[in-house]
């Protein structure tokens, strides 16, 4: 390549790359959440991160989601097997936009294996080839969990979600936060209460589901677009705003259920809820972490029964950190069976980003090194090196420095990854059988010896 010749390494745009710091950050938020779907008896999966377009894009599950396609490219003395390589129609692939349409393909290949009702969590990277922005990424990795069974599926997994998303952000303490707790089959029998043409419910659906985005005037503008009149709108909207506690709003919901018309939907929404909400109480979750709240609908078509969205008070404007819900045939897309199921994702790539941003989380040291063994002399090697391994058995993380340089520079290399403390061994350390000890962080410096070495760390350490 000549010299002239420069290559943009920039990354992609919309292609996040986290720092060491950030990542050991990420590290963490995914073991913790990782405990806590495995308390609940969740096992993992990964599905590959290419699947068949067809798969990806059955019966309307790409949603106006922007799927990216995999096309080979061949290199400049191959370009005779272009056609033989080119991929079309049912062969076409494409990167995986969510985990969810994966799983389904998952339980349809392996059926016959698994054991069912299947709980399983997925911690992938997806892709979407959306317009990249603030917190939004083109490729992130998503935390799902999900409950598939076959034929009936008990209300208590929807109960089960809200726990475990409480459990997570407790876990992380980032703060107060509510998970908000819907059924669609309420909004669907609302919606035929007054009238809307059925074939129009899920776009009215869709429009409600911006509501906190786009603002109450902006919805009323675009029901109006879809042929709702003034009087169904008001009605729509005065509905979605019911609000008071949790007991409250379904006492007002029990009620309507009876002097609506056409209200049999809207009845077994009610009864799903008032199930669901008394799972999440008897599952110990605090009144203040949840509530009812019908403006919420989650624009995804394959949504049928609970939804749910949870986002950080005080900081509204991140949008849901964890959302998700109930659906009945997602699955049987792929079989001619009811599958029924529930889950939850949360898209840890944004959720870093968004509350690293906010400074409601803070990117962890460089290095997970506790300890740097410094160099004084390069002929005490042997020692340093003895030194280091017996404080890793004792489960220390520690760097040696193998480069002698003057001692304030492998100080300030050790403050700059993070590390609290420097062991300092010289000769008259060596002979003695002990070391000096210095906490970077109060600049106190004390002699311990070297049996003792770990012990000390480890009672400083807390």
């Amino acid at each position: 390549m000549a010299k002239s010749e420069k290559i943009n390494f920039s990354t992609p745009s919309g292609f996040p790359e986290f720092l060491p710091g950030e990542k050991r950050l990420e590290l963490y938020l995914l073991d913790t959440i990782r405990k806590v779907f495995e308390s609940y008896g969740f096992t993992p999966i990964e599905t590959p991160a290419v699947e068949r377009l067809e798969v990806l894009q059955a019966k309307g599950n790409q949603g106006d989601n922007i799927i990216y396609g995999i096309n080979p490219i061949l290199p400049p003395n191959r370009q005779a097997e272009k056609d033989k390589a080119g991929e079309t129609g049912s062969e076409a692939r494409a990167l995986k936009f969510d985990q969810t349409v994966p799983l389904a393909a998952y339980i349809a290949r392996h059926l016959n294996e698994l054991t069912f009702p299947f709980a399983r969590y997925q911690m992938d990277v997806v892709f979407r080839g959306e317009r990249a922005k603030d917190g939004r990424f083109r490729q992130f990795r998503q935390c799902d969990i999900d409950v598939i069974a076959r034929r009936e599926l008990s209300l208590l997994y929807d109960a089960q979600m809200p726990a475990i998303i409480s459990e997570i952000f407790d876990a992380i303490n980032i703060g107060d936060f509510l998970i908000r707790i819907n059924n669609r089959k309420i909004l669907t029998g609302f919606f035929k209460s007054v009238g809307i043409e059925e074939r129009k419910i899920k776009s009215c659906i869709g429009i409600i589901d911006t509501l906190e985005k786009v603002g109450e005037a902006k919805v009323k503008q675009e029901l109006e677009k879809e042929g709702i009149v003034a009087e169904q709108t008001q009605k729509i909207t005065e509905f979605i705003k019911i609000n008071g506690s949790i007991d409250e709003v379904l006492d007002k919901l029990k009620y309507l259920a009876q002097s609506i018309p056409e209200a049999e939907e809207f009845s077994v929404g009610v009864t799903e809820l008032e199930t669901v909400i008394a799972g999440v109480r008897n599952l110990g979750v605090p009144e203040n972490r949840f509530c009812i709240d019908l403006s919420i609908a989650r624009g995804l078509d394959y949504y049928t029964g609970t939804v749910y969205e949870t986002i950080l008070v005080g900081h509204e404007a991140l949008g849901s950190i964890c959302s998700g819900g109930r659906y009945e045939e997602l699955v049987g897309v792929f079989l001619d069976e009811k599958m029924p199921g529930v889950g939850i994702s949360i898209g840890l790539t944004r959720l870093i980003s968004r509350l690293l941003k906010a400074g409601i989380l803070s990117s962890f040291a460089a290095t997970p090194a506790q300890v740097m063994v410094v160099n004084l002399q390069d002929d005490l090697m042997p020692i340093y090196l003895n030194v280091s391994q017996k404080l890793r058995q004792s489960g220390i993380n520690v760097i040696t420095s193998f480069d002698q340089r003057p001692l304030g520079k492998q100080f300030q290399q050790a403050e700059k990854q993070g590390i609290r403390f420097c062991v300092i061994i010289g000769s008259d350390e060596a002979a003695a059988q002990k070391s000096s000890l210095k906490d970077l962080k109060t600049r106190e410096q004390v002699e311990i010896p070297l049996e003792d070495l770990a012990e000390e760390i480890k009672r400083r350490l807390g």
